[in-house]
């Protein structure tokens, strides 16, 4: 039951085919839209995990109820940070991978899956890796190359925006664990997952892409299914998922500088999730929240066990009544109001925040 607990907690901070009206080349007219492709885990994932045999699902009641009126598979009551930008950016939904009769591309793709990692290794078997998302993306640059041609294709793909985000399930996967890659210190663990995420931007570099949007890590000790953790409901963060976060984002914006003087035309969007949500959760009533330690739905203290839906495990739960007046959805993730506070914050936010670029410049490029 607790390795279970782990796969289905999958932690961030703490659609329909396409119909695509394009010229003889499959780009779309006049090459107005630069596409949109993701990876990453439940904080991005629109529903790939609903097409395989896996427990990390959220394509089940009350999932999705506010915005989609029906479960999709998003980690949320409507809409995550990707539907947001690719809002923003006045591009459709973009669909998950693995969603049946999806074979356009040209807007883009979503190859996230909930509970995923940087390391291979992070719920083995149970969802799409890192690895699995980028062999997933070559399959589609290697299609749309022979479909566009190289001249066109080299074009598309410079100019669509990247978004990725790992590491969450690693540092939780660290802490709650036993395996050979959890034997390591903090450091050189840390220092593994931000080497993985390096390969996959050097390899989509490789490719033709140029552009990319990350979010660095919340304070992961803080979400409600961390602080259900400390002993005494003294809604105290586990500080040892805090740890992790910290050391991690610090290295990830030295490897994003190292990239930024080693690879030409390489751009991008870091936001600083952990600000952004840390102001939020300390300041719920200047963003319109009302509540900021407890989830909407789960159970337990703090809605911090991780039953919502009561399909895993635990079949009773509680459910709030008005989501927006929540900060989490669940006991992991943000709800509908929070993804867009963030989404706009990426989309448009200042340098303190979002830098050195935000997405709507890189859209824009």
């Amino acid at each position: 039951m607790a390795m279970l607990r782990f796969f289905l907690g999958f932690f961030l901070f703490g659609g329909s085919s396409l119909n695509l009206i394009c010229t003889s080349h499959g780009l779309p007219n006049n090459h107005v839209h630069a596409a949109l492709f993701v990876f990453g885990d439940s904080l991005f994932d629109p529903g790939n995990n609903n097409y395989f045999n896996t427990t990390a699902r959220a394509n089940f009641y009350p999932y999705g109820e506010t915005f989609f009126k029906h479960p999709t598979g998003r980690f949320s009551d409507g809409r995550l940070i990707p539907d947001f930008t690719a809002e923003y950016a006045k591009l459709p939904l973009i669909p998950p991978y693995l969603q049946p009769g999806n074979h356009q591309y040209t807007y883009g793709v979503n190859f996230a899956s909930a509970g995923a990692g940087a390391l291979t290794e992070t719920a083995l078997g149970y969802v799409i890796d890192l690895k699995t998302q980028l062999s997933y993306f070559k399959k589609v640059e290697k299609l749309l190359r022979q479909k566009l041609g190289d001249a066109d294709a080299k074009a598309f793909f410079s100019k669509a925006v990247y978004l990725i985000n790992f590491g969450a399930n690693d540092y939780i996967s660290f802490l709650t664990t036993n395996s050979t890659v959890t034997q390591f210190s903090k450091e050189k663990y840390v220092g593994m997952v931000i080497g993985n995420v390096t390969d996959t931007i050097k390899e989509i570099y490789r490719k033709g892409g140029r552009k990319f949007g990350f979010l660095n890590l919340g304070d992961l000790g803080c979400a409600p299914a961390r602080k259900v953790l400390v002993p005494g409901n003294t809604r105290a963060c586990f500080e040892q998922a805090t740890e992790l976060a910290k050391l991690h984002n610090a290295a990830l914006s030295k490897a994003l500088q190292e990239l930024e003087t080693k690879l030409v035309e390489f751009k991008y969007a870091k936001h600083d999730i952990n600000i952004s949500f840390s102001e939020r959760r300390n300041n719920p009533e200047k963003y319109g929240f009302k509540e900021a330690d407890i989830a909407c739905c789960g159970s337990g203290p703090y809605r911090g066990i991780n039953s919502c839906g009561g399909k895993r495990g635990v079949t009773e739960y509680e459910l709030c009544s008005d989501p927006t007046e929540y900060l989490y959805f669940d006991s992991s993730h943000p709800s509908d109001k929070a993804n867009k506070q963030i989404s706009e914050l990426m989309w448009s936010g200042a340098p303190n925040l979002t830098g050195p670029y935000n997405l709507k410049a890189l859209f824009e490029e």
